[in-house]
């Protein structure tokens, strides 16, 4: 019994120690999280601070508000008003180029349109006349078809009792009719020569206002001492406008010359068919 009270004593001491030890150690991850938990709090008062970030803000759409557009210095506003006598009368010479190329463009487009609407209403019309004066009356007033046909007729009607009877009556009417072609060929040449002017000298109108603005841009450099790349770019690029002017002048210009050529013969072809048929008419002597 005593053992038994000994055994039951040191259990009961036992059991207390434990539970007091799962006490502590229950006891300590609280006060741990307690203490982790009362840090934020203690630094919550650090929070204030922040206001300054809210400040800050309005500073992009402050950014936003100082940029402006600006104009480009190195364009052809840029170039005219800070060009010399020489660089701008190069531009006004490659812009009268410009216009002149044009006008012989559109003003041999609308001859030759009104040729070719000619040789149609000449094969229609002149062909279906009774005899080659009805035929001539028939045909359009200044056309260069009635032109040749009327020289034809006058060349058959004034060979006799005039110094044209020193050559035979066909020689003469095919000379006079071969001599109105001539003239209705060098009427379809005319302005052809300024579109091939312009086409091959004004790209070295253009170079020649680029050499003199690069000439003068270096000469500006080496008396200020500064070669910046803003110093350089903008009186060469500048300058490199007249070459691309010049070569904007020069493409119409050849195009349209090597399109009127092709028209001109589609023309030349008709006055030429009809020139030979009037020509075998009148040498056979029915008028």
């Amino acid at each position: 019994m005593q053992h038994t009270t000994k055994t039951r004593s040191w259990a009961a001491k036992s059991l207390a120690a434990l539970l007091a030890g799962f006490v502590l150690t229950v006891s300590l991850p609280g006060t741990a999280f307690a203490q982790a938990a009362s840090e934020p709090a203690a630094a919550a008062p650090a929070a204030p601070p922040a206001p300054p970030a809210a400040a800050e803000a309005p500073a992009a759409p402050m950014n936003a508000v100082t940029q402006e557009a600006v104009e480009n210095p190195f364009g052809l506003r840029g170039m005219w008003t800070s060009a010399d006598p020489v660089k701008r009368g190069t531009l006004v010479i490659l812009i009268i180029m410009s216009v002149w190329s044009w006008y012989v463009i559109f003003a041999k487009l609308m001859e030759t349109r009104a040729m070719m609407k000619s040789a149609r209403a000449s094969s229609e019309a002149f062909w279906k006349a009774p005899s080659v004066k009805a035929g001539v009356a028939a045909l359009e007033e200044g056309s260069a078809f009635r032109y040749i046909a009327e020289q034809g007729i006058k060349a058959a009607d004034n060979h006799e009792g005039s110094m044209a009877q020193a050559v035979d009556k066909n020689t003469w009417i095919s000379m006079s009719i071969d001599r109105s072609v001539g003239n209705v060929r060098g009427r379809l040449s005319e302005g052809m020569a300024v579109l091939a002017t312009v086409g091959s000298t004004s790209p070295f109108v253009g170079l020649f206002g680029t050499t003199w603005g690069i000439y003068d841009a270096l000469v500006k450099i080496g008396l200020s001492g500064q070669a910046s790349i803003d110093k350089v770019a903008g009186p060469v690029g500048a300058a490199l406008i007249l070459t691309a002017v010049g070569l904007f002048v020069a493409v119409p210009a050849v195009m349209g010359y090597n399109w009127l050529v092709r028209r001109n013969k589609g023309v030349l072809d008709e006055t030429l068919a009809f020139a030979g048929d009037l020509q075998n008419v009148l040498l056979s002597g029915k008028r």
